[in-house]
């Protein structure tokens, strides 16, 4: 009878409706993370979670530089907890200039974010230095999954004129140190240069530099760096031109038409100036993958600090006046330059930055 008992209640079980049982809610703080299509992800929610996600993209890492692992958070991810957001942010599958893997790393970790978080309100986009042309991009290519973004200290330029900007500063160099002891004689921007460990073309640059002081004085000027930031600007420059060269499969600009202005006799400059050609494949690789319109739709804050040496004024009005020309809806919001260096901000700042973005819609 027991048994006879037993199999009417199990035939009564498998005809009932299957009801669900609640989800247990995931105790909070908390931190996930993975790897998505060779890009490791790390997502970080605060204890009292405001519903808000902030896709955090990070900058420039140089090819070869060591992962740890797991992936740490960004400096400014503890700030943004602190004040309520759910952070995400990727390391990239690919180190260097990765300003197009990025976006869409960015965007298969948002989908899986959205996934694991429910009830997200809104969603933000926020990027530091090269991170910040990733901010942008993204913006004018995917508006529709944000509410808006924040742009710090960012490379906020189309890919072509950030690579003529890296050139320009090789063959100012190499016109003023023509043999600089220790450089490759074919001059910063060649194969030669590309191949010479990164600590070896910068103490190269810095001698050069020490033993003209007027010349480097003058060079700095033109740049708008301060001549103590010159060699590393220009070593960096060096290393992004090159790493960017490799990526794109050739040089990918060129400057055999420029006429050169401002490195005091233009008419010696320009008829002494090392020239080069642009590769097609890679100045379209530039033009296309690396581009910047404009056309963004999306409130936008943009934010640098004073005296950066890598992303000087002439590259910061460059963004601002490209929407002004699209005629973009609502323009980027500027916020006065703070802080001096690059990439030097406060959490509270950063947190200020992104309430700016949410004001203006």
């Amino acid at each position: 009878m027991l048994r006879a008992f037993q199999g009417l209640a199990l035939a009564a079980a498998l005809l009932l409706p299957h009801v669900a049982l609640p989800a247990v809610p995931r105790p909070t703080p908390y931190t996930t993370s993975g790897e998505l299509q060779g890009a490791r992800w790390r997502l970080d929610v605060p204890v009292s979670w405001n519903g808000e996600l902030v896709m955090l993209a990070h900058g420039y890492e140089p090819v070869g530089v060591p992962r740890p692992s797991p992936m740490p958070a960004n400096d400014s991810t503890a700030g943004l907890l602190a004040a309520g957001y759910a952070v995400a942010q990727s390391a990239y599958a690919s180190q260097g200039w990765a300003v197009a893997d990025a976006i869409d790393d960015m965007e298969r970790l948002r989908v899986h974010a959205l996934s694991e978080l429910k009830d997200v309100r809104r969603t933000w986009i926020l990027g530091f230095s090269m991170g910040g042309a990733v901010a942008i991009a993204t913006l004018e290519r995917l508006p529709q999954h944000y509410n808006g973004g924040v742009s710090l200290c960012g490379a906020n330029l189309p890919g072509e004129q950030l690579a003529n900007d890296l050139l320009t500063t090789l063959v100012a160099f190499d016109y003023f140190f023509p043999a600089a002891e220790g450089l490759p004689q074919q001059g910063l921007a060649s194969a030669e240069a590309a191949a010479l460990p990164q600590m070896t073309l910068y103490q190269g640059v810095a001698a050069a530099l020490q033993a003209q002081p007027a010349v480097a004085a003058q060079l700095a000027t033109r740049l708008q760096v301060s001549t103590d930031a010159l060699p590393g600007t220009i070593s960096l420059h060096a290393m992004i031109l090159h790493e960017l060269a490799t990526r794109a499969g050739g040089m990918p600009v060129g400057n055999l038409a420029t006429v050169y202005r401002g490195f005091g006799d233009d008419d010696a400059f320009n008829a002494g100036v090392r020239r080069h050609a642009a590769v097609p494949l890679a100045q379209r690789y530039v033009r296309g993958k690396l581009a910047l319109t404009g056309v963004v739709n999306r409130p936008l804050v943009i934010q640098f600090n004073n005296d950066d040496p890598s992303i000087v004024p002439r590259m910061q009005s460059v963004y601002p006046q490209l929407a002004e020309h699209a005629g973009a809806t609502p323009s980027p919001h500027v916020l006065p330059r703070v802080g001096e260096g690059h990439c030097s901000f406060t959490d509270s700042q950063v947190v200020e930055a992104l309430k700016a973005a949410a004001a203006a819609r």
